[in-house]
C-alpha cells in the first residue's frame, strides 16, 4: 500500500518514469505477498480475506503500467514533435478535490477555499504601515546593530556592554511612545473623517421613509468609497475624464482597467463578496454532480475528466487542445460510426431506446488513475466508477437553478448601481451598457464552471438525446442534412463551413456570457459568407438574399452544431438566454442564440 501510495504521488506530480518503476515495485511486492500467503495457508485454496484486496490493488497498478507505457511509447516515436511544443506537457491547472462525503471526487474547490484564492489579489496588495509597524521595524534593526557590536566586545568590557543594553532600551522604548502617540492621533483624524464622509454619505441618501437594508448597505459602501477618494488620486482623474469625454467608451474601458487592479477598492471588495455567495450557494449543488459518469454506462454522458490527461478534447483553430483547466465541465467526446440515414422524427421527444453503449475512448489518465485514487484512499468499501443514481434532491435542482439566476442578477444589479453611484459621469445609456458589459467580464469567469455544471445537469436528459444523435450522425454529409447542392463546398474533399464549426467550438472556452454570443455571431455571418461563396455570389450587398434564405439556415446551421460534436451547447445556450441583456435579444445577437437553439432542438429529435 505504500509502494502504490508513493507511485500515485509520483504519477500526479507529472513523474512519469519514477511512477512507472514505482508501480512495477508495487506489483512485484503484491506478487511476493500473495506467494507467501499461498506458501503460508493450510488450506488448499491458498486464500486469505486479503487477497481480493491486493489483486484489486495490483490490477489498479497495471492498468497504471498500462497507459504509462504506452503514452512513453508515443513520446519516444515522436520526439520530435515534443521538442517543436516545447517538451512535455505542462501540468494541469486544475486538479480533482475530495469532497466531504464519502471520499467523492468533486471538480470544484470548496467555497472556503474559492473565497481564499478571491481575496489572495488583495492581501497581496501592497499597503502602508503603521506608526507602530514602523516603531517595529526600526527596533528590530537596532536590536540587529546592538547584537553586532555586542559580539565584538570582550570579556572584560562589562560596563560597555550594560550602557549599550541600556542605551537599546531607552531607544526602543522611545520609539514606541512616540508610535502610539502617532497611531491615536491618526485614529482620531480617520474617525473625524469617518464621520464627515458619513455625513455626506447620509445627505445623499435623506430620504423621509426609513432606508431599507439594501439602501443602508448601499451607504454604508458609499461612505467607505468616499473615505477611499480620501487617500487616492486615481478615482478624481478618471471622474475628470468622464467628465471631459461623456460619449468616449474607451474612457469606461480604461476606468474598469484601474478599478481591476485596485482590489482594495469598496466596489471590488462587493464584487468578491457576491462572488463568493454565489459560489457558497452552487457547491454543494455541482460538487457531486456526475462528472465522473462512467462513459460505458448507457445511461451517462460520455463527459471528459477535468484531468488533461485524456487525449479526446477537441482542438482549437491552429492546433491548439482545449485546456479542461479553462472550461471545468468538459466536452463530449463523440465516438466515430458509420454514416447512417437521416430521418426527423414526427415529435421531439428525447429518444428512450438508443443502441449499446459506445465504446469508452481511451483516455491513459481517466478510469485507471482515479479508481487506484479512490482505492487507496477507501481499500474497504472500493467500487469501480458508477453513474450516480438520481435522488429527491435532483428534483430541487431546477428551483436551485432559479434561485441562483436571481442571486446573480441581483449582485450584478448591485454593483452596477454602486458603480454609477461612485462615478457619476457613466449615467448616460451608452456609458451604463458599457459599466455592465466590464462588470460582467469581471463577475463570471470564475464562477461560469459551477454555474455550467449546474445547468448541464438540469439539462442532462436533452444533452443526454442530443449526445446520442451526435453518434449516430457524426459522419453526416450536407446532404443528408438537407442542403441544396448549390450550397455544397465546390471542391471534393473540402470541409463545409468549417470557420462556423470552429467559432462554436470556441464557445466553452470563454467565461463571459457576451464572448460566447460574439462566437455564435461569428459562426452564423460564417455561414452566410460560407454560403455566399460556394453559390458564386460576391455582391457583398445582397449576401443574405442571394447566398441563403431563414429556410436554408436552420439545415446549415444543424450540420455545423453536428461537426462540433458538443452537446453542451444546449445548456451554454440555456446560460445565455438568461443572462444576455435584453437590448441584445431583440437584435442581430437574440436572432443568432434562437437559431442556434432551434438547431439544437432540429439535431436532438434526429432518428
Amino acid at each position: 500500500m505504500r509502494a502504490a501510495s508513493g507511485a500515485l504521488g509520483m504519477d500526479s506530480a507529472g513523474r512519469t518514469r519514477d511512477a512507472y518503476l514505482e508501480y512495477l515495485k508495487s506489483i512485484t511486492l503484491i506478487a511476493q505477498a500473495l506467494q507467501e500467503e499461498a506458501a503460508g495457508t493450510e488450506n488448499s485454496e491458498g486464500v486469505t480475506p486479503d487477497t481480493p484486496k491486493l489483486l484489486k490493488l495490483a490490477e489498479q497498478c497495471l492498468e497504471r503500467v498500462k497507459s504509462i507505457a504506452a503514452a512513453l511509447g508515443k513520446a519516444q516515436v515522436k520526439p520530435a514533435a515534443q521538442e517543436r511544443s516545447g517538451g512535455p506537457a505542462p501540468l494541469p491547472r486544475h486538479r480533482r478535490v475530495c469532497s466531504d462525503e464519502g471520499g467523492k471526487l468533486s471538480p470544484f474547490l470548496p467555497p472556503e477555499i474559492f473565497q481564499k484564492l478571491q481575496i489572495a489579489e488583495a492581501q497581496s496588495a501592497r499597503k502602508e504601515l503603521t506608526p507602530l509597524e514602523e516603531a517595529s521595524l526600526q527596533n528590530q534593526k537596532l536590536k540587529a546593530a546592538y547584537e553586532a557590536r555586542v559580539a565584538r566586545l570582550n570579556p572584560s568590557q562589562a560596563v560597555q556592554k550594560t550602557s549599550l543594553t541600556l542605551s537599546l532600551q531607552r531607544q526602543m522604548m522611545e520609539n514606541l511612545v512616540i508610535a502610539k502617540a502617532r497611531e491615536e492621533t491618526l485614529q482620531r483624524k480617520m474617525e473625524e473623517r469617518r464621520l464627515r464622509l458619513q455625513e455626506a454619505a447620509n445627505r445623499r441618501f435623506s430620504s423621509s421613509v426609513a432606508l431599507t437594508p439594501e439602501e443602508q448597505e448601499q451607504r454604508a459602501l458609499y461612505a467607505a468609497i468616499l473615505e477611499y477618494e480620501q487617500d487616492h488620486d486615481w478615482p478624481r482623474q478618471w471622474k475628470a475624464q468622464l467628465k471631459r469625454s461623456p460619449a468616449d467608451l474607451s474612457v469606461v474601458s480604461g476606468l474598469f482597467s484601474c478599478l481591476l487592479s485596485c482590489p482594495e477598492h469598496p466596489i471590488m471588495q462587493l464584487l468578491r463578496r457576491l462572488q463568493c455567495a454565489v459560489y457558497a450557494r452552487l457547491y454543494p449543488a455541482v460538487s457531486h454532480c456526475p462528472a465522473d459518469a462512467s462513459p460505458a454506462s448507457p445511461s451517462a454522458l460520455s463527459f471528459l475528466s477535468l484531468d488533461s490527461g485524456g487525449s479526446s478534447l477537441p482542438a482549437e483553430p491552429g492546433g491548439r487542445r482545449l485546456r479542461a483547466s479553462r472550461s471545468l465541465h468538459c466536452m463530449f467526446s463523440v465516438p466515430e460510426h458509420g454514416p447512417a440515414a437521416l430521418r426527423h422524427s414526427q415529435s421531439s421527444t428525447p429518444l428512450a431506446d438508443s443502441p449499446g453503449p459506445a465504446e469508452p475512448p481511451e483516455t491513459p489518465r481517466e478510469s485507471s488513475f482515479e479508481d487506484l485514487e479512490r482505492f487507496l484512499a477507501s481499500p474497504e468499501g472500493w467500487a469501480p466508477t458508477e453513474a450516480p443514481a438520481s435522488s429527491g434532491q435532483d428534483m430541487a435542482l431546477p428551483e436551485l437553478l432559479k434561485g441562483v439566476v436571481r442571486d446573480i442578477h441581483n449582485a450584478i444589479d448591485r454593483l452596477l448601481a454602486l458603480t454609477l453611484l461612485a462615478f457619476e459621469g457613466l449615467g448616460t445609456a451608452a456609458g451604463k451598457d458599457q459599466c455592465l458589459a466590464c462588470l460582467e467580464e469581471a463577475f463570471f469567469p470564475p464562477l461560469w464552471a459551477p454555474l455550467l455544471a449546474l445547468y448541464r445537469t438540469v439539462q442532462q436528459p436533452r444533452e443526454a438525446a442530443l449526445a446520442r444523435s451526435m453518434e449516430r450522425h457524426r459522419h453526416a454529409s450536407p446532404a443528408d442534412m438537407g442542403l441544396a447542392s448549390r450550397l455544397f463546398p465546390p471542391g471534393p474533399g473540402r470541409p463545409a463551413y468549417a470557420s462556423a464549426v470552429q467559432d462554436l467550438r470556441l464557445i466553452p472556452l470563454e467565461t463571459c456570457p457576451r464572448r460566447k454570443l460574439e462566437c455564435i455571431v461569428r459562426a452564423l455571418r460564417g455561414i452566410c459568407e460560407c454560403a455566399e461563396e460556394y453559390c458564386g455570389t460576391r455582391d457583398a450587398r445582397s449576401i443574405a438574399t442571394a447566398a441563403i434564405g431563414a429556410d436554408d439556415l436552420l439545415p446549415i446551421l444543424s450540420y455545423v452544431v453536428l461537426q462540433t460534436g458538443l452537446p453542451q451547447l444546449l445548456s451554454e445556450c440555456a446560460a445565455l438566454e438568461e443572462f444576455i441583456h435584453e437590448g441584445y435579444l431583440i437584435g442581430e445577437e437574440g436572432y443568432c442564440l434562437t437559431s442556434l437553439q432551434s438547431a439544437l432542438s432540429y439535431v436532438e429529435s434526429l432518428q
